[in-house]
């Protein structure tokens, strides 16, 4: 699936602009937002679901250093191997892992595209929160530069 809308698929999907926040492709449900980055909603719902689990998330970070077996990723955690092997299913449907076969081995690496997803919706955000900081600093500025103009004319009690 594109990640970017181009301006000559708009007019097939019938969207006017960017104005529609919900496009049905094909039976999918796609958000898309004003900047006209595509997101699957169920794949990033997934993600998010799966990475609201802290044991998921030390998963993903002990993979972030290579490959490993599930006996590998199950060492550090006092659960049982059934337990990691629902975690690593939850993680697999987010399409966060991706487990092979060598073997008797089989191995679990990261796969960065999910992430990379959200990263993408999460940065779409990153100016509301970036622009509150640039005018709470405005706001700072201009609070130090009335207290030195009106610094000694204050009298305290």
């Amino acid at each position: 699936m594109p990640k970017v809308l181009p301006a000559c698929l708009a007019g097939s999907l019938n969207i006017s602009g960017a104005k529609k926040k919900w496009v049905d492709r094909r039976g999918e449900k796609i958000y898309l937002t004003e900047r006209l980055i595509i997101v699957d909603s169920d794949a990033l719902s997934a993600t998010f679901a799966a990475l609201a689990d802290p044991t998921r998330r030390a998963i993903l970070a002990r993979l972030a250093s290579g490959e490993a077996s599930v006996t590998d990723l199950a060492e550090p955690f006092d659960i049982s191997l059934p337990a990691i092997s629902r975690h690593l299913k939850v993680l697999e449907r987010a399409r966060l892992i991706a487990r092979g076969r060598e073997g008797q081995w089989r191995p679990c690496r990261l796969r960065a595209d999910a992430l990379e997803e959200v990263a993408d919706w999460v940065e779409h955000y990153r100016r509301f929160w970036t622009e509150g900081f640039d005018r709470l600093d405005e706001y700072l500025r201009e609070l130090k530069r009335k207290e030195k103009t009106h610094g000694g004319s204050r009298r305290r009690k």
